[in-house]
């Protein structure tokens, strides 16, 4: 790939990083994307040559993102199990709410279905990362399963407080109550 060809792909994909961040998903047309790097609305078309495809690099840079999030926050902690969960769930929490058109993208069912560049794959660090930690939390369990559970549950409690539910029903002010019962609901209950 000639260097123009790669900067103008990764041009592309910025632009529609920027574009789901500010308006959502909803923005995300070819030819949206392709005013705003300044191309003809035909140029996605050289690189990308489905729409499914454009999207699938725009969320995998999601993914890259979070799963680079996770690993600045777990390091190398020497915290319990259970505690660097609790980190990942924050930092999970944290980048659905503060990047809601992103999130609703990386979880696209027709994006991972199609697994358009990797898109499957490049969701695996992060969600290897919870399978890894919940087998040492929870010995003999499928912590598949478990992390499974976890995050579907985490992903639930993103969308409910993205949109004002869980606050109405629960009258929490902060999301680390609803964590910390997903957390004892999956991994058992810790004394706090």
């Amino acid at each position: 790939m000639s260097e123009r060809h790669t900067g103008l792909r990764t041009r592309l994909i910025d632009v529609g990083v920027e574009l789901v961040t500010a308006e959502g998903v909803q923005a995300l047309s070819l030819r949206e994307i392709a005013r705003r790097a300044g191309v003809s609305h035909g140029a996605p078309r050289r690189y990308f040559p489905t729409h499914l495809e454009l999207l699938s690099a725009i969320a995998r840079r999601g993914f890259e993102e979070l799963a680079g999030r996770g690993v600045a926050a777990i390091g190398e902690s020497t915290a319990s199990p259970r505690e660097q969960i609790a980190t990942l769930g924050r930092v999970y929490l944290d980048f659905a709410l503060t990047n809601r058109g992103m999130h609703e993208l990386m979880f696209r069912h027709d994006l991972l279905e199609s697994n358009r560049l990797g898109l499957r794959e490049a969701s695996m660090p992060i969600f290897g990362m919870l399978v890894e930690l919940v087998g040492r939390a929870r010995p003999g369990v499928d912590a598949r399963l478990v992390a499974g559970a976890l995050l579907a549950n985490l992903y639930g409690i993103a969308q409910l407080w993205a949109w004002g539910s869980l606050q109405l029903i629960t009258g929490a002010d902060d999301f680390t109550p609803l964590l910390n019962t997903a957390l004892d609901a999956h991994l058992g209950s810790e004394e706090r």
